[in-house]
């Protein structure tokens, strides 16, 4: 069976560290959609690491390490992310294998998605600019450069038709954008010269094998629900299948061979960049929020917007998603609110909801508001779930039973360490 772990709000749960929390008891981690847009962020040994293609794995001696084929490689970025582990003396040859049907972002990508952005003027979606909507297009359009292609002789051809046409399509957009394309491109093929040392594998296979063994697999997912291509608030979403079902298409796993599901939550909600988001605040709730959790974006270091938890949405995502345990993260964060507020439902077109509708633009949505009491105690020095404060329990007490499934974990700080377990 292969275990899944994927963010039930809009990315930036802290996915990195709960899967560095939970490698050691799996054999095998794979990264299964995204790409650089991904920032998963792990701290330990008075060390922050962030990772933005590599699963977050990398750093457990025995865990093998896939990039699955449904991620998106920017060799460039890949390369610097390397540079940055040399010091760790990780053999990843041996540790990190890439699915040879994972596509490729090319300087062109990334050209494109800034005319693209810019081009929209007000209206632009928020895009983290790293090529990841232009890639995707061009794997739905079937014109798409693959790990795999790099095997073969002729990818420099394959590669100079694509940019070519990219270069024809950013005129277009008649937008001003600067670049120097032989510069990027000298970097490009340098950093390509760089993957091709590492094992190119066939995954679907590959894992296949690994689960026929008997290995403990977990899939590791990048951004969160709210943000799928299908089922998140469109058009601001990222370009591919955040939730479970991206998994299997993914990483080529059949769903009946879908194990646990791990849902990670903050114990309030964000969100980075542009769009929808009910229970924004803008008063000094919301700034405290940012400031005591530290919220800015690991890749794009832009500050997130922050509310109260939305029950609403984050049902949504464990019913889609098939949950099966929670993970709630963040909880030191909501420590000194003497009130604390959920969103239990939405007034919409005049009428109390409770599930997520099409569109939950602030003109159309209301939230619903619960209060709870909240608790003064510093938790971030907390290791046993009995020391947790009654009324951070009433809380989690009530989130189980409005979701109706089990919070197995809460995180009181960002090492990995700072860990309790339920």
């Amino acid at each position: 069976m292969v275990d899944l772990l994927l963010g039930l709000q809009w990315g930036d749960e802290g996915k990195g560290k709960i899967v560095d929390v939970l490698t050691k008891d799996y054999d095998i981690i794979a990264r299964f959609q995204g790409g650089p847009n991904a920032g998963h962020t792990l701290e330990f040994d008075g060390i922050k690491h962030v990772l933005h293609t590599i699963p977050s794995g990398i750093f457990h001696k025995n865990a093998l390490n896939i990039v699955g084929n449904g991620v998106v490689i920017d060799p460039v970025i890949f390369k610097k992310e390397l540079d940055n582990l040399e010091k760790f003396n990780i053999d990843f040859v041996a540790k990190l294998l890439i699915s040879r049907k994972a596509h490729l972002i090319l300087p062109t990508h990334r050209l494109l998605d800034a005319a693209s952005e810019t081009a929209k003027g007000k209206a632009k979606i928020g895009s983290t600019l790293k090529g990841i909507g232009p890639t995707y297009m061009d794997k739905t359009g079937r014109n798409g450069m693959r790990v795999g292609d790099l095997e073969f002789d002729a990818w420099k051809k394959k590669y100079r038709t694509l940019a070519d046409k990219h270069e024809a399509m950013i005129g277009f957009y008649n937008v001003d954008i600067q670049y120097d394309l032989d510069e990027l491109e000298a970097e490009f093929f340098e950093a390509v010269e760089t993957l091709k040392k590492l094992t190119f594998i066939d995954s679907e296979e590959f894992i296949f094998n690994a689960q026929a063994e008997g290995k403990k697999i977990l899939a590791e997912g990048a951004q969160g629900s709210l943000l799928d291509i299908d089922f998140g608030t469109y058009p601001f979403v990222t370009s591919s299948n955040t939730t479970a079902a991206g998994a299997c298409t993914g990483l080529g796993v059949a769903p009946n061979k879908i194990g646990r599901v791990l849902g990670i939550f903050k114990a309030y909600t964000t969100r980075v960049g542009s769009g929808p988001f009910p229970t924004e605040l803008f008063d000094e709730d919301g700034e405290t929020m940012g400031r005591v959790g530290n919220e800015f974006g690991a890749t794009t270091g832009r500050a997130r917007r922050c509310g109260w938890l939305d029950l609403v949405a984050l049902k949504y995502a464990v019913q889609i998603n098939g949950v099966t345990e929670l993970m709630m993260m963040k909880a030191d964060v909501l420590s000194g609110f003497k009130t604390l507020k959920v969103c239990t439902a939405y007034k919409y077109n005049g009428e109390e909801i409770q599930h997520l509708p099409y569109n939950i633009e602030s003109e159309n949505v209301t939230p619903v508001y619960s209060e709870m009491k909240g608790w003064a105690k510093d938790l971030t020095q907390l290791t046993q779930a009995e020391d947790l404060p009654p009324a951070l329990n009433e809380y989690i007490d009530f989130l189980e039973k409005e979701l109706n499934v089990p919070i197995k974990i809460v995180s009181v700080g960002p090492d990995r360490v700072q860990t309790i377990h339920r």
